[in-house]
């Protein structure tokens, strides 16, 4: 934590995009190095890699990823927002980078958070995985068992502070997208999430 702290203080001096990745990813890479302390043993984690995953957590991590880019894309058409047009990651032809953008608000509180639960209790095992074709991926199976806990995921809810009533995770995700939009239209500046319980 005093890692990820003091590269968090170099944030206010940050004036491109370009020092605030760098920042965002050396604090990342300080976070993944946490993912052994609470992954079992059997399941080794070093760092984090992908295209393709070489290994069983950074391909849960990969799949995912990919599942809650495609409900932020899903909230992200609520709105006016292209998600093409993002203020973090490079956009790029025929990438969504808004959803790139706001993921990583919410990876941790979802899919981090999903993968130590589906591992510690031992509903995803190496048995759930195939090591072929130069990568490792989720068997049929594996991958259908998370796809249901991460619908499950979305659907548990907690109370908002502001709106004074139960919301899901889904829809914490569509606030998301509604507090960009009202940034972009100058109506209220953008205050990113924060868990607050």
């Amino acid at each position: 934590m005093d890692r990820i702290e003091e590269r968090l203080s170099a944030v206010p001096e940050s004036d491109d995009v370009n020092t605030l990745r760098g920042i965002e990813g050396s604090i990342r890479s300080e976070y993944y190095s946490l993912f052994r302390e609470v992954t079992p043993d059997s399941l080794p984690f070093i760092k984090r890699e992908f295209r393709p995953p070489p290994n069983e957590v950074n391909s849960l991590i990969s799949f995912g990823n990919s599942l809650l880019y495609s409900a932020i894309l899903t909230e992200i058409y609520s709105t006016h927002l292209d998600p093409t047009i993002s203020y973090l990651h490079e956009p790029a032809e025929r990438r969504y980078s808004l959803c790139l953008d706001l993921s990583e608000l919410f990876k941790p509180l979802i899919v981090d958070r999903l993968i130590f639960r589906l591992l510690n209790r031992k509903q995803i095992t190496e048995d759930d995985f195939d090591s072929g074709m130069n990568g490792c991926l989720l068997t049929t199976s594996g991958r259908r068992l998370f796809v249901r806990e991460f619908e499950e995921t979305l659907e548990r809810t907690v109370e908002h502070p502001t709106l004074k009533r139960h919301v899901s995770y889904q829809y914490l995700l569509r606030l998301e997208a509604y507090k960009l939009h009202k940034h972009v239209i100058g109506d209220k500046e953008y205050e990113p999430f924060k868990r607050w319980w």
